[in-house]
């Protein structure tokens, strides 16, 4: 089994990060369709969308969104803020969902690069590129991976709902791998996260074998001009051309 579908679907995952900034996700979001300027007529696709936090904060703006996650439990809890204009599906973002169907898809909070090979990242942006109408954009925020090295925190520790988390961090190849450990049910649990460390270069080189293009990318969720060695983010926007 792949980490992220035993991971991702455990309680355990949703405990850990419980305490996610929703005021930060706000703040982004309305950046970027300040930027974007999308009319409430289009229709978003939010990708990896997790319980859905951005998909309700752009439904709450007035837009048509469909959410999809891997994870049947964070659909499962992301389905109570559903309505006629926002639906959640569980789905993996490998294989294309609907095709011609979004005119923007959100790829956020770095909910890529969980793959063991650079063809399962193609895999990703093609069914992207496939999904997409002509003219449509994608807005793929991603870790700084140059800072991340830099910046690692190599081992923390985290009480949350009286569960002590144990967590290490190391680069192992091209990845970023994080071991969580803790006691809970009785037993020792183990999980483990690996994000691979692309670059702007890496993430082009992908675009390019679609026609998908890079037309922005940005720093930060001010929406900072992209600098790799100290932006906290790597905001890509790219353009599906006809």
């Amino acid at each position: 089994m792949d980490w992220f579908s035993d991971w991702f679907d455990s309680k355990y995952y949703h405990i850990l990060y419980t305490d996610r900034d929703n005021a930060e996700a706000e703040h982004f979001i309305s950046n970027i369709l300040g930027f974007l300027k999308p009319e409430k007529d289009q229709h978003i696709l939010d990708l990896a969308c997790g319980k859905g936090r951005h998909s309700k904060l752009l439904n709450d703006l007035g837009y048509r969104v469909t959410g999809v996650d891997l994870s049947e439990n964070s659909i499962m809890q992301a389905n109570q803020f559903s309505n006629d204009r926002l639906i959640f599906d569980t789905h993996d973002m490998r294989d294309v969902y609907a095709e011609n169907e979004f005119d923007f898809v959100f790829n956020l909070f770095t909910s890529f690069g969980y793959f063991n090979s650079s063809q399962e990242n193609r895999r990703v942006v093609c069914a992207i590129e496939k999904q997409l109408k002509n003219n449509g954009i994608l807005v793929l925020d991603y870790m700084n991976a140059e800072k991340v090295i830099s910046n690692l925190i190599e081992e923390e520790k985290k009480t949350i709902n009286g569960i002590d988390f144990r967590i290490q961090r190391e680069i192992v190849g091209n990845n970023v791998v994080k071991t969580i450990e803790f006691q809970a049910e009785g037993k020792q649990q183990n999980f483990q996260e690996k994000v691979e460390l692309l670059g702007k270069t890496d993430f082009i080189n992908l675009l390019n074998a679609t026609s998908l293009r890079l037309i922005h990318t940005f720093g930060s969720y001010d929406l900072q001009e992209f600098d790799p060695s100290t932006s906290d983010r790597m905001i890509l926007l790219a353009k599906k051309e006809q």
